[in-house]
């Protein structure tokens, strides 16, 4: 299903919304914070990052809202890898509340970057390792059926 990686928040009372469950925006964030954790996990932290003058930026995300979360409840999120290049990360990550319910997922595309240069670049050595280390458990995984979907209304 995913790697041992797990973040792990809850929901916050000003994230409620005037339905009475985390507002949308509020996903986004949690997911957010899960990519921030998830370089430190691939070895870009803060410290790694203004050394290297290297970091990950977000290009694309499809976030799925599939189960509402409430005040209080606790949320986790893992990340299973899809694809990966020299410089690219296609990643899942999914949200799950206390009784392991799939509530959200967000697959979202992920660039390395020279922030000397603002511009692209492979992947650092010790995250590439990293990568390459979470891929070979991550490459025979079934997918997780919303990895690829598109936005559109079907006709019958």
């Amino acid at each position: 299903m995913t790697t041992e990686f797990k973040y792990e928040d809850y929901v916050h009372p000003e994230w409620v919304d005037y339905n009475g469950h985390m507002n949308d925006a509020e996903y986004a964030k949690v997911f957010s914070h899960a990519v921030d954790a998830f370089m430190g996990e691939i070895g870009l932290t803060q410290e790694v990052i203004a050394e290297e003058a290297y970091t990950i930026f977000t290009l694309e995300t499809h976030l799925c809202y599939l189960k509402e979360a409430h005040e209080g409840e606790k949320l986790s999120v893992t990340v299973q890898i899809i694809d990966h290049d020299p410089k690219r990360l296609h990643v899942i990550f999914s949200m799950f509340n206390e009784q392991q319910e799939l509530v959200a997922t967000s697959e979202q595309m992920l660039m390395g970057m020279d922030t000397n240069q603002g511009k692209p670049a492979p992947f650092i050595t010790n995250v590439q390792e990293k990568i390459n280390t979470i891929w070979s458990k991550h490459e025979h995984l079934e997918q997780p059926k919303q990895v690829g979907r598109t936005i559109g209304i079907r006709k019958k």
